[in-house]
């Protein structure tokens, strides 16, 4: 009997080993002072990341929302780099354009001159959630209200999928598009046919792809999974109880550093992916 209970325990303490592989250890964290962060975008290059704050209600029109910039050592640079938006969330980028969600239209910013170029209106829309670019340019947005993934082509929006019940989080991978779709963690390739990839125990937010088919994935209420190509995935961390919010991250693959807005924590915050 006491063999078999070594040898089960030891069997336990391998599975949890190989269980989990990865864990976030804290680089640095803003003061509560960034305005309801939803989404950053770092340009690695110039040293800095761009930083959509709500600054308010995540569905309210009421003009006080912005983009701002902030160092990737997390030093405040200018929270009022662009103003006068509703509620940014998802940023995109191609070139010298930031592409900005903002509930009805996508805002095109030009970065060198720190000025809206112009909005594009999305037919229909109410929630437009996160964006993301192709190789070609090609912007794709995700209104989570209405299931619904549209696509900018020449500055004019035009459907491309529906029927995505919570579609939130996107990332164009080259002829594939992953979304985030409730607790669906899907991709679709260029036919617009759709390929599940794993389940999440909530709704999902946020993705950033780590390399070899491995994703960092996020929900609004407080999770974070490292989710494996398989479709396998592990906790990386928790923070619902704690009320913090985990939303539209970015991920350095050079450095491994994660970074994350905390929304309603009004902080942002870095992480060391580590291998255990």
């Amino acid at each position: 009997m006491k063999r078999l209970f070594f040898a089960l325990t030891l069997s336990f303490l391998a599975g949890q080993s190989l269980a989990q592989k990865y864990s976030l250890e804290k680089i640095w964290e803003t003061d509560t002072v960034v305005a309801v962060p939803e989404s950053v975008l770092p340009d690695y290059s110039k040293g800095f990341m761009f930083v959509s704050l709500v600054d308010g209600q995540p569905a309210e029109a009421d003009g006080k929302g912005g983009v701002g910039k902030l160092s990737l050592g997390g030093k405040i640079i200018n929270m009022e780099w662009i103003t006068g938006l509703n509620a940014p969330k998802g940023l995109g980028r191609y070139k010298n354009r930031l592409y900005v969600a903002d509930l009805t239209e996508v805002v095109i910013i030009d970065i060198n001159k720190g000025k809206i170029e112009k909005k594009v209106p999305v037919n229909g829309a109410v929630g437009l959630n996160d964006v993301t670019v192709d190789n070609a340019g090609i912007v794709y947005v995700s209104d989570s209200r209405k299931g619904k993934v549209h696509m900018i082509k020449d500055d004019v929006a035009t459907l491309y999928l529906e029927n995505l019940g919570g579609v939130n989080g996107l990332k164009s991978i080259g002829n594939e598009l992953y979304m985030l779709a409730g607790k669906s963690f899907v991709k679709a390739d260029a036919n617009r046919k759709i390929t599940n990839i794993t389940t999440l125990d909530v709704g999902g937010d946020g993705l950033e792809p780590v390399g070899n088919g491995d994703f960092i994935v996020t929900a609004w209420t407080g999770y974070i999974w490292y989710v494996y190509a398989n479709g396998e995935k592990e906790l990386l961390m928790d923070t619902h109880l704690q009320k913090k919010n985990t939303a539209d991250i970015s991920f350095d693959k050079k450095k491994g550093i994660l970074y994350l807005p905390t929304f309603f924590g009004k902080t942002v915050a870095a992480y060391k992916l580590k291998s255990r």
